[in-house]
């Protein structure tokens, strides 16, 4: 059951436990965690690494929405994120500044074991975020979905055309989460 209504009780799948939340109740929820930088970094962080343990997943021969839905929906998860972050930082320019500040300052302290694809494509994002020059930083957050979608369909060689048709779903999915949230 990949969703549920608000009637309908906690359930076990797959190994994992579920809860049906209402959307509403789940994005306020989530923007009152965003309050927090270090809350909101922790989130973040939490998500980088499910985002690359599930493009790490992908087999080898995966075609079609095998290939296109793991890392779509990493870049919805994030976009959501963006949007979270967006509007609990649009009200006052300096607050957002500082943030965004401590949002970085934690992400840029975490450790990856690289050993394992999830964790090099963590490491590999985290470097490119580290490179990136500090007033750019934000714009890079909101890239992150098709960074790390790039920097896994390079390590798959993946074919020019598939890769660019897949980059757009990518950033698509991201915005219009991004949007979608911010509202």
């Amino acid at each position: 059951m990949t969703k549920a209504d608000r009637d309908t009780p906690p359930w076990e799948a797959g190994g994992t436990h579920h809860l049906s939340v209402p959307a509403d109740a789940f994005r306020k929820t989530l923007r009152a965690v965003a309050e927090d930088s270090q809350a909101y970094a922790l989130l973040r962080m939490a998500e980088t690494r499910t985002a690359a343990g599930q493009l790490a997943a992908v087999t080898v021969d995966a075609t079609g929405s095998e290939l296109s839905l793991p890392p779509t929906k990493n870049a919805r998860a994030l976009g959501i994120l963006d949007g979270i972050a967006d509007a609990s930082t649009s009200q006052d320019a300096d607050q957002a500044r500082k943030w965004h500040a401590a949002v970085f300052d934690r992400l840029l302290t975490e450790q990856t074991d690289q050993a394992e694809p999830a964790g090099c494509l963590t490491a590999t994002w985290l470097q490119e975020l580290k490179n990136t020059p500090e007033q750019q930083r934000a714009q890079r957050l909101h890239a992150q979905g098709v960074d790390m979608a790039r920097t896994w369909a390079q390590a798959r060689t993946m074919d020019e055309p598939t890769r660019q048709e897949l980059l757009a779903k990518v950033e698509n999915s991201a915005r219009n989460a991004r949007e979608h949230v911010k509202h």
